[in-house]
């Protein structure tokens, strides 16, 4: 197996699926036909068991042969958001780390849909594709804070060893929040507004 096949797959096994544009953008940007490129490879791929495929949308969505979620979950959605998300990040800078639901620890944790090392800053993303109500918003930027006062993230791997850094959270989507007053710093936004914020 080349590397190229390897390193579609390991994709697969991170966002849990993927479409076939976002693969073709992923892997074979740098080619003249990258769908038809694509297309030949996840065919292949098909073939010698190594993916499989939901054809039951327009656009084809792939998961690892060994696949953790059904081809009709609602989750499928999310995950596709969330390589949709990457895609447009990865258009203006290559994260250094880029994790798919991390897991910060036991029940009562935040339980963020990435961690990320963008920009050289730590980031905690959630993805919306559904509007919260301010409660339940609030239920989630407890945890967050819980966490930030635990001080557990002080020993993550990733930090540098001179100054620790409470990674930043930005809420991706639908719906807007009250977020103030919280010990750590939030954004709201799309990535084409966080690119324009990082400029100016």
């Amino acid at each position: 197996m080349i590397d190229r096949d390897k390193a579609i797959l390991a994709d697969l096994e991170r966002f849990r699926c993927l479409s076939r544009d976002d693969i073709a953008e992923l892997h074979f940007s740098r080619t003249k036909h990258p769908v038809t490129h694509a297309n030949m490879v996840l065919k292949r791929l098909r073939r010698d068991g190594l993916v499989k495929c939901s054809t039951d949308r327009r656009k084809y969505i792939y998961f690892p042969a060994e696949r953790t979620i059904k081809t009709d979950s609602q989750k499928a959605n999310h995950f596709l958001a969330i390589a949709e998300f990457y895609r447009q990040l990865r258009r203006v800078e290559q994260p250094r780390l880029f994790q798919v639901e991390p897991k910060l620890g036991g029940k009562g944790l935040p339980e963020p849909d990435i961690f990320m090392i963008w920009k050289g800053v730590p980031w905690y993303v959630e993805i919306q594709r559904t509007h919260f109500t301010q409660k339940v918003m609030n239920e989630k930027l407890k945890r967050y804070e819980a966490y930030y006062v635990g001080g557990e993230w002080e020993k993550e791997s990733w930090q540098p060893a001179a100054k620790k850094l409470f990674p930043y959270l930005w809420i991706v989507g639908v719906g807007r929040y009250k977020v103030d007053g919280r010990p750590y710093r939030i954004f709201q936004s799309t990535v084409e507004e966080m690119v324009k914020r990082i400029r100016t």
